[in-house]
């Protein structure tokens, strides 16, 4: 059966079908209370490496190479744990993943999303 995970910015509104609300950026959005955010948690542990982050640089044309490499990057012992916590929330779902990235659809709460629907 297929996990119920969905992406989000972290800036729009909470909705009532949300379930968990994870915060999955390694930086805190700019000019956001936590407050605001109405976040569940905020696992920066899953997010990607500031180097891989900084290379993606949110460029389309790289999405491909970063989805690769920060699939590679999930398998280290740390960020698995992190990964295992959402695959917990995952189970009963629904579980939004957020972040504060424009285009949601080239994140890596996309890569997220789509490993745990799995």
């Amino acid at each position: 059966m297929a996990r119920d995970v969905r992406v989000r910015r972290v800036y729009d509104g909470a909705d009532e079908g949300d379930g968990e609300r994870v915060l999955v950026d390694r930086v805190w959005p700019r000019g956001l209370s936590k407050e605001e955010a109405r976040l569940s948690r905020w696992e920066k542990d899953v997010a990607p490496s500031t180097e891989l982050r900084k290379w993606y640089g949110h460029d389309v044309d790289r999405f491909e190479e970063f989805r690769r490499r920060y699939g590679a990057e999930l398998e280290d012992p740390e960020r698995a744990a992190a990964l295992d916590r959402l695959r917990g929330d995952a189970d009963p779902g629904p579980l939004t993943l957020l972040t504060g990235t424009k285009d949601v659809d080239h994140s890596q709460a996309a890569v997220l999303a789509e490993i745990l629907a799995r």
